[in-house]
């Protein structure tokens, strides 16, 4: 079992930037990929990035790509979204999640943290 928590979340005005971090913690996180997902209101769940252990492969949505960035300090089992040039439409709440490696679905997921990018 992985447990995952989210910090990080708050308003934001538009074109700021923010920082998102998820701590990891229970099975061998080697084992498992980590990313972000992001639900906005009456919208459906979304993936944003994802990263594996080894840092060689990594997942940015085409949505955020150039803003997002997605990275992993496996010394302290954390995995961090950088967020920059905010828009309103990035208004969500922020999921940390993770999947088995070779695995299609995501097994586990944090509890959520919100986003508002607002003036």
């Amino acid at each position: 079992q992985v447990q995952l928590v989210e910090s990080g979340g708050g308003l934001v005005q538009p074109g700021g930037s923010l920082s998102l971090s998820c701590a990891a913690s229970g099975s061998t996180l080697s084992m498992y990929v980590l990313g972000w997902f992001r639900q906005a209101p009456g919208k459906e769940r979304e993936i944003v990035a994802a990263i594996t252990w080894n840092l060689r492969n990594q997942f940015v949505a085409d949505s955020v790509k150039g803003r997002f960035t997605i990275s992993r300090d496996n010394a302290r089992n954390t995995v961090i979204l950088q967020m920059y040039s905010l828009k309103s439409d990035d208004t969500a709440i922020y999921y940390c999640a993770a999947r088995p490696n070779g695995d299609n679905s995501w097994s586990h997921w944090g509890q959520g943290t919100q986003v508002t990018v607002s003036s």
